[in-house]
């Protein structure tokens, strides 16, 4: 039976993945969405969720960390199984088949058929907010806040543009299960992106 059978009827299971990075503010806003949340760091807790959220951080060190918590391939392989997850900024470049600017040693979980660019924007005192029209979350703009964030270069066929910048920059992106957002809802209060994930992990059952 897959694991996601029956979600539609109850309230669903989002683990974040707390190795690194704005794990409180994702647990909070999920709950806010109607979801149960709560931390994963070691992969026998991966059967025990039904979906993921990968938080900002540093990429390089959730890379690292990934691999010495022995994440890295059963996250690698329950991501081709299927499973619902969404990053947020070094989450985005966690999920990224392709990463431009990132150290020769890093490794992503991959999923998404995109190529993004670390710290795209410019350093941390170069970090800023913008009203951001995401495709599928009602209620007008979503304000991105935006922290040495990447972007996405180019993507395959198989994504799905969610948003752009006014000059055309990609910061939002679905593949399949799969969503990801250069920017970080979840230290906004305003949780609408959240839902829209949580929607995504409930019409997956």
């Amino acid at each position: 039976m897959s694991p996601l059978s029956h979600l539609s009827s109850r309230t669903p299971t989002v683990g974040v993945l707390a190795l690194q990075g704005d794990v409180r503010e994702h647990l909070v806003a999920l709950a806010e969405a109607d979801a149960l949340a709560r931390p994963v760091r070691r992969p026998e807790e991966l059967a025990e969720i039904d979906a993921l959220v990968i938080p900002g951080g540093e990429s390089t060190t959730m890379s690292k960390l990934a691999v010495l918590f022995g994440m890295m391939q059963p996250l690698r392989d329950r991501i081709r199984e299927g499973l619902p997850v969404y990053g947020t900024c070094a989450g985005m470049i966690m999920l990224a088949d392709k990463i431009l600017d990132g150290r020769d040693d890093q490794e992503s979980f991959g999923g998404i058929d995109m190529t993004v660019r670390r710290n795209a924007f410019g350093r941390q005192n170069e970090s800023f907010e913008t009203a951001v029209e995401v495709e599928g979350v009602d209620g007008g703009p979503v304000e991105g806040v935006f922290i040495r964030a990447p972007w996405v270069e180019s993507t395959g066929s198989g994504v799905a543009t969610l948003a752009r910048l006014d000059d055309g920059t990609v910061v939002a992106v679905r593949q399949g299960n799969l969503l990801a957002t250069s920017f970080h809802p979840e230290l906004t209060g305003d949780h609408r992106v959240h839902r829209y994930f949580v929607d995504m992990v409930r019409a997956a059952a």
